[in-house]
C-alpha cells in the first residue's frame, strides 16, 4: 500500500471542481461497507462571515466533515449551526450516524459508526476536496478518533478534532451518563430512543469491544489532533480530555474551555470560529 507524505495515505489524484461545488448545497445518501444507507448533505461554504468579510485563510480544497453526538442528525439546530459557523472556513458535509435521522440501520452507539464517517469523508474527497478535516461531538468525538488512528486510504482525514469526546468506554460516573446506559440498554430505554429521540439504537452488546478512544489516539500521528472538552461538561469530567492528551504526548492539542458543558449545545460561535480557524492552518 502507498503512503504519502509522513505516514499519510497517498491522496486521490482527482482535481477538484470547484466551479461546480460553487452551484449550491448536495444532498445525497451514501453507502457504508456494511451496507448501511447514510444520510448526508453537502454545503459548499461561503466566502464571506456576518460581516462581510472572508475569514483569512478561506481556502477552497478543504472539506470540514462533522461527526454529531448521539441523538443528533444533520437536521438538528445544534447541528446546523455548528455547520454554518464552520461554512465560514471550507466546504461542509453533514450527515446522520446509522440509526439516527433519515439514515438506515441502527445505532451501535460508537462502533459501526467508524463506516458511517469513512463514508462521508470519501464522498468530501471524491467531490474533489484535497484536505478534510474531521470534527466530532461526544459519541461522534470517540468516532473521529477512531476513523482517524485507521488511515484509511481514500477515506483518511487531514486532520481531527474532537469536542467532549470520552476517553473509555462504559462510564456511569455521571448522572447523564447512567440515563444513557438505560436508553442504550435496556428494552424501555430503546423504545424511548427510537420514539421520543428519533434514534433507533441496536439491542445487541458489542462483540467484539471496539478499540476505545484512548487506546486509538496514539495512532492517530503524524495527523494533527485537537481535543476540545469544557470543564462544566456534565457527561465527561475532565479526567477524560487530559487521559487523550497524555496518550499523545508532543502531539495532542488540548483546550480545556472554561465554563463549556457538553457537545454541539454547548460550543459558541466564537468556539466553533477557533476550531474553523485551526482547521485551516492545520490541515496539511
Amino acid at each position: 500500500m502507498s503512503t504519502g507524505r509522513a505516514g499519510h495515505m497517498a491522496r486521490s489524484t482527482v482535481r477538484p471542481h470547484f466551479e461546480t461545488m460553487r452551484r449550491g448545497p448536495l444532498r445525497t445518501v451514501l453507502r457504508t461497507v456494511d451496507g448501511v444507507a447514510i444520510d448526508a448533505a453537502y454545503e459548499p461554504g461561503s466566502d464571506a462571515d456576518d460581516t462581510g468579510r472572508a475569514p483569512t485563510g478561506h481556502p477552497d480544497d478543504l472539506a470540514i466533515v462533522v461527526a454529531h453526538g448521539f441523538t443528533g442528525d444533520l437536521e438538528r439546530p445544534h447541528v446546523r449551526r455548528v455547520a454554518g459557523v464552520l461554512a465560514g472556513y471550507g466546504a461542509v458535509v453533514t450527515f446522520s450516524f446509522r440509526g439516527h435521522g433519515a439514515s438506515g440501520g441502527r445505532s451501535t452507539v460508537g462502533d459501526r459508526e467508524v463506516h458511517d464517517l469513512a463514508a462521508a469523508v470519501r464522498w468530501a474527497r471524491e467531490l474533489g476536496h484535497s484536505r478534510v478535516v474531521t470534527v466530532g461531538f461526544s459519541m461522534g468525538g470517540s468516532v473521529v478518533l477512531r476513523h482517524a488512528a485507521l488511515h484509511q486510504e481514500g477515506a483518511d482525514t487531514d486532520a481531527v478534532a474532537a469536542v467532549s469526546a470520552p476517553a473509555r468506554w462504559y462510564y456511569r460516573g455521571t448522572a447523564p451518563m447512567r440515563r444513557l446506559h438505560w436508553l442504550v440498554t435496556r428494552p424501555e430505554g430503546r423504545l424511548v430512543g427510537r420514539y421520543g429521540l428519533r434514534t433507533r439504537i441496536h439491542h445487541r452488546d458489542w462483540d467484539p469491544v471496539p478499540a476505545s478512544p484512548v487506546q486509538s489516539v496514539p495512532l492517530i500521528a503524524p495527523t494533527p489532533l485537537l481535543i476540545v472538552h469544557g470543564d462544566q461538561d456534565g457527561y465527561f469530567p475532565v479526567d477524560h480530555p487530559r487521559m487523550l492528551a497524555e496518550a499523545a504526548p508532543g502531539h495532542a492539542e488540548l483546550w480545556l474551555e472554561p465554563g463549556m458543558g457538553h457537545a454541539e449545545h454547548a460550543a459558541d460561535d466564537a468556539l466553533m470560529a477557533r476550531i474553523g480557524a485551526w482547521a485551516v492552518s492545520h490541515a496539511g
